[in-house]
């Protein structure tokens, strides 16, 4: 499994919800499996959001469609800066 990894801060939670809940690319149709949101408990201004894929071309693709949609405000209206992504792959998972 491809973990594509953003984390960036956000001006306000509703709005860049709002805005992620648009889904302007698509997110299963271009091979997210799952996905989640997280919230630093200590800053509800940031915000870190894990796309699940079967494959890193698949992440690679969809982090390209996201730089166009980050490139306009309208489209990424809470952003604040640049967001820092990674591909990442799983290698191990266990639940207790």
């Amino acid at each position: 499994m491809t973990i594509l990894r953003i984390e960036h801060p956000i001006s306000d939670f509703d709005t860049w919800q709002k805005a992620f809940d648009s889904d302007p690319i698509g997110r299963e149709r271009s091979g997210v499996r799952r996905y989640q949101i997280l919230r630093p408990m200590d800053d509800p201004h940031y915000v870190i959001i894990d796309l699940e894929f079967d494959s890193a071309s698949a992440a690679e693709a969809v982090l390209a469609a996201l730089r166009e949609v980050w490139r306009t405000a309208m489209a990424a209206p809470a952003l604040i800066g640049s967001p820092e992504v990674r591909i990442l792959e799983a290698v191990e998972s266990k639940e207790y």
